[in-house]
């Protein structure tokens, strides 16, 4: 396929400019995420699985288990993933710089007006009920993920593993991530043997 044709096909989509729609879709996630990228979860998921179907839940999970083993924000990471898989360098860069114009455009003004928001009692009270609800979408999120996660009993001892390492030593998540992954790969090694 020609690089012409090729784009055209990425940059058009039912009548709408691809990188457009990356780029204003992840600005209304970045506009409305409170709390990081667990938080997002459910947003993205209705906006990339459910309207535009640009992945299924597996792939969502796939995505956002390489946005957050790879250094760097989740939910950037996470964009600019799902921008290069749906629309390839320029589909990442749209993506990218919609997820980060709110946070950039609300943390120069918090920024300039820092000493009268510190202060101030309906901020403050704001910030106290959001991030209640912070916790609701994030538990929910986790509940979605699991449904389609955890699968057998592998999964199960996996969970109950990497849940215990991550809430009682002090040491990075990362070890979790690369440990599951490893096993995940161990386990997938022996059922291929198995059936050779």
């Amino acid at each position: 396929m020609s690089f012409i044709k090729r784009s055209k096909i990425m940059t058009e989509e039912k009548g709408r400019n691809i990188y457009l729609t990356l780029y204003f879709t992840f600005l209304k996630i970045g506009l409305f995420t409170f709390g990081g990228g667990y938080a997002m979860l459910p947003m993205l998921r209705r906006e990339v699985v459910n309207k535009y179907k640009w992945a299924t839940d597996e792939e969502m999970l796939d995505y956002f288990a390489i946005g957050q083993s790879t250094p760097g924000i989740i939910a950037i990471n996470t964009a600019t993933f799902i921008g290069l898989k749906r629309a390839g360098f320029f589909g990442a860069i749209s993506a990218t710089f919609g997820m980060v114009t709110p946070s950039l455009i609300i943390i120069m003004s918090i920024a300039r007006f820092f000493d009268e928001f510190q202060e101030n009692a309906y901020v403050l009270s704001a910030f106290a009920g959001i991030r209640v609800i912070v916790v609701v979408l994030i538990l929910n999120a986790v509940i979605k993920m699991g449904k389609k996660s955890i699968k057998n009993w592998i999964h199960i001892v996996l969970f109950i593993g990497a849940f215990l390492f991550v809430v009682f030593t002090d040491l990075s998540p990362i070890y979790a991530v690369i440990i599951s992954g490893l096993i995940g790969v161990a386990v997938n090694a022996t059922k291929v043997g198995d059936e050779a």
